[in-house]
């Protein structure tokens, strides 16, 4: 009974207690958060093929000395 009456006051409190962001704000937040999920995931994968490939060169000359 105490995890239902414990739901129940969460939603009461989201309902009254809580200022919700307009729905333009969101929209442009949404897409600010999109735009940097892109350009974090395009430098990650850069730093990725950066070290792949260093490494690869290193282990191809390790091959040859």
């Amino acid at each position: 009974m105490k995890v239902v009456n414990y739901i129940s006051e969460a939603f009461e409190e989201l309902r009254s207690n809580t200022t919700w962001p307009e729905w333009a704000e969101v929209q442009r937040l949404t897409i600010v958060v999109a735009v940097f999920s892109v350009l974090f995931a395009l430098a990650t994968w850069g730093v990725d093929e950066l070290c792949a490939k260093t490494l690869a060169g290193f282990f191809n000359w390790i091959k040859t000395v």
